[in-house]
């Protein structure tokens, strides 16, 4: 484990007291991501990070490397105009689930579909936090938010299945809970060369907890204890079994040709004479 001193060293401390919730599992995210690029001993110069807008989105400001707070929905267009100006660059976006998954959906699904060499992180906390607990295209079929107070009648996105049908070549998740091994799940994405997704499931007991019974971070901890499970023991459960379940680990795993490196072969391929 990395030492509290070396975490440190990647934080604008100026910045805090943080301003996130008591029981809110962002701060498990912040701290995971920042072991992942100790442990990957990524270049501060030549790594960049972009959040759009949320309580995810804060994670960004904590950061002292080169960051981005853009448009909501927008992380991910950004990120990869960043990948495209500098392929050599090694970039991440922090994002949330309604944030990337409803006005940012399309973004998504074409970065993912392109294999371009962007990881993306999903803070899921099945609301809309910021704004005052909205359901999110995330938030499970019949729980409670403040726009869905008899229950949430939209099946919602697998963020997992969605950036694996599109075409991601890296697809985990994990949850605050198991915050053990979610640096590894974060630093497999960015070492990966193509599009990576790792959605962290995560508690905002203030809006989403406090509307379905669980109003402290202990009880949503618990909650992603008892319903996330791996692969492999989920692939032995009967149908029934696996109501309410939802993985977590490594999902999907795929090598297949990067954007920046296709687009670098027809510029050169434009610039030859021969051409």
């Amino acid at each position: 484990m990395k030492a509290l001193s070396e975490i440190k060293q990647y934080l604008r401390l100026d910045k805090f007291p943080h301003i996130w919730c008591s029981g809110c599992g962002h701060g498990i995210i912040l701290q995971s991501f920042i072991r992942a690029v100790l442990d990957l001993e990524v270049d501060r110069d030549k790594l960049v990070v972009v959040s759009g807008i949320g309580c995810s989105s804060r994670a960004v400001g904590y950061l002292d490397f080169d960051t981005l707070h853009t448009a909501h929905g927008r992380s991910v267009a950004f990120a990869t105009g960043i990948k495209m100006a500098k392929p050599e660059f090694t970039v991440v976006a922090l994002v949330g689930d309604g944030d990337v998954s409803a006005i940012g959906g399309n973004h998504l699904i074409h970065a993912a579909r392109r294999n371009i060499d962007i990881t993306v992180v999903v803070f899921n906390n099945y609301n809309y936090g910021m704004t005052g607990g909205q359901n999110s295209p995330t938030t499970p079929i019949d729980d409670c938010t403040s726009t869905t107070q008899y229950g949430n009648m939209e099946k919602p996105f697998d963020i997992c299945v969605l950036a694996e049908a599109a075409g991601a070549t890296y697809v985990s998740r994990s949850t605050t809970y198991h915050a053990v091994g979610l640096p590894k799940l974060i630093a497999d994405g960015i070492a990966h060369h193509g599009f990576s997704l790792i959605e962290v499931i995560t508690g905002c007991p203030t809006y989403y907890g406090r509307m379905n019974k669980m109003d402290n971070g202990v009880k949503m901890l618990e909650w992603q204890r008892d319903h996330a499970i791996n692969l492999k023991q989920y692939q032995t459960l009967s149908e029934e079994e696996k109501k309410g379940k939802f993985v977590i680990g490594l999902i999907h795993l795929a090598e297949e040709t990067e954007y920046t490196d296709e687009y670098l072969k027809i510029i050169k391929k434009a610039q030859s004479p021969t051409s």
